[in-house]
């Protein structure tokens, strides 16, 4: 007996790193061993040093192939056994270690737009649709388009024992969001990275693709995000510690904004629920600032915060890095922790 194992990996393409995949068959109750790849093909490597190296890190069943089958997400490495320059991952390890008795909680909400045909799921072929507004959250089929790949994808993701907790059509004809979380500092990005790469491998079925470019269509309407909700324990128990990590990430500010995913001012324009890029702000219940702080969180003195900033394409490795470098860093300093 054996079983397909699909290696996914995130490449060396810039300004956006793209997901690849392949796979590989094992005799049925074999481990998963490391494997290579032609990194001169994937932006990673010259032609004539073209091999690159494949480690798992996190595997769960496949949903789509079923059985015993996997998907094997993989670290890249150097064939001298070194982190690739490009695998984020590795360098967010010792932030997450030496930050790890924080306890942090991390909740990404990760926006994306179906396109078929040149245009997003929903628009005709000439002209515009009505506008933004009651495709949020809508029903029925004059708002909502490709209702049947959201469903199909979060079953998947539940298939695979995701930490996905829901999902809501956008204020776009064609765009959607779904959350992965709460959950770790690494794991967050793992669940996310496998979750995209379902959602392209099922919306290809239905010969649909999904993009997460954070401004899908230009004009009066919202960008897509991945707005990121971040608690550590002392958040989570207290309101001081809440106010001091909204000010640690003000002092940051420009740093994030730059790892928070390119083309990120063609969104944050000040426009359509979002603050200017080159600008910081925190506020309750403000969805224009940066950073918004939950009513209920004011209220109950304690819980999270609301990193809106990260574009759709972020890659959720540098994301989690920057927010737990920073404010457990400073929530230490203060002895919030």
């Amino acid at each position: 007996m054996s079983y397909k194992a699909e290696y996914i990996w995130i490449d060396g393409t810039e300004p956006t790193a793209r997901l690849r995949s392949k796979t590989r068959i094992l005799a049925d109750g074999a481990d998963l061993p490391d494997w290579g790849f032609d990194g001169s093909s994937t932006n990673q490597a010259p032609g004539d040093r073209s091999d690159c190296v494949l480690k798992p890190v996190f595997s769960c069943p496949d949903p789509i192939r079923g059985g015993d089958n996997k998907l094997v997400l993989c670290e890249v490495y150097l064939v001298d056994g070194t982190p690739h320059e490009t695998n984020t991952r590795a360098k967010l390890r010792p932030v997450a270690e030496q930050f790890e008795a924080q306890d942090s909680w991390y909740g990404i909400e990760q926006e994306y737009t179906f396109f078929k045909d040149g245009r997003p799921l929903g628009f005709p072929e000439r002209g515009y649709p009505a506008p933004q507004g009651f495709y949020y959250c809508g029903v029925g089929s004059d708002e909502v388009f490709g209702r049947d790949i959201v469903e199909q994808h979060m079953d998947a993701c539940l298939a695979a024992g995701l930490k996905i907790s829901g999902i809501n059509a956008e204020v776009m004809p064609g765009q959607w969001e779904f959350q992965i979380g709460p959950a770790g500092t690494i794991e967050v990005g793992d669940h996310l990275w496998i979750a995209r790469w379902l959602l392209y491998r099922i919306a290809e079925e239905h010969d649909v693709s999904a993009t997460l470019d954070p401004k899908p269509v230009e004009g009066d309407w919202n960008g897509a995000g991945a707005h990121t909700n971040f608690s550590t324990k002392a958040m989570r128990e207290g309101y001081d510690a809440i106010i001091a990590a909204c000010e640690a990430l003000a002092e940051k500010a420009q740093e994030h904004v730059a790892g928070y995913g390119a083309d990120i001012e063609r969104r944050l324009t000040g426009m359509h629920e979002t603050a200017p890029w080159s600008e910081f702000s925190y506020g309750v219940s403000d969805r224009g600032a940066s950073v918004r702080i939950p009513w209920q969180v004011e209220v109950d003195k304690k819980g999270y915060i609301e990193d809106r900033r990260p574009n759709a394409n972020v890659d959720p490795y540098v994301v989690t890095r920057l927010i737990t470098g920073t404010c457990c860093a400073a929530l230490e300093k203060a002895g919030l922790v």
